[in-house]
């Protein structure tokens, strides 16, 4: 069966989607969660790593902190980026002060950073706030 494996951000249960269906708002087949949100989802750094190393799609995740200026200034960017990508690619936010060892498992430097990743492996990085048509543009290049 062709498709792409994703990993439940609700449960973390992996899923199958034929990639026709991608942007057709695919659900878990465990617990019923959208597993293409058209907005941001907060996760842990266990769902995180999951995804991170399972998700066949680009995972783009924002490391942010609640109180870093650019990072709230980024946030409805971030949102409508993961409304314009929806089909294409997951956006996902991890809070490194509520998880500090995503920071440092990741060698975030700064935030907010962006982190592409796909098939296992991180493809790019980004540092420093965006608007939305900037983060669409980065995440469908290279």
């Amino acid at each position: 069966m062709a498709g792409k494996k994703l990993t439940c951000l609700d449960c973390g249960q992996v899923n199958r989607v034929p990639d026709e269906r991608l942007s057709e708002g695919p659900k878990c087949g465990t617990c019923g969660a959208a597993l293409m949100p058209a907005k941001p989802v907060e996760v842990d750094l266990a769902t995180l790593k999951k995804a991170a190393a399972t998700d066949e799609v680009p995972l783009i995740v924002d490391f942010w902190a609640p109180w870093c200026g650019p990072c709230r200034m980024m946030a409805p960017e971030f949102s409508k980026a993961a409304d314009a990508l929806r089909g294409f690619a997951r956006l996902i936010k991890i809070n490194t002060e509520d998880h500090p060892g995503a920071g440092q498992g990741y060698g975030i430097r700064g935030i907010p950073t962006m982190i592409a990743f796909q098939g296992g492996r991180e493809r790019k990085r980004q540092s420093g706030a965006m608007p939305a048509a900037q983060i669409v543009s980065w995440a469908k290049s290279g």
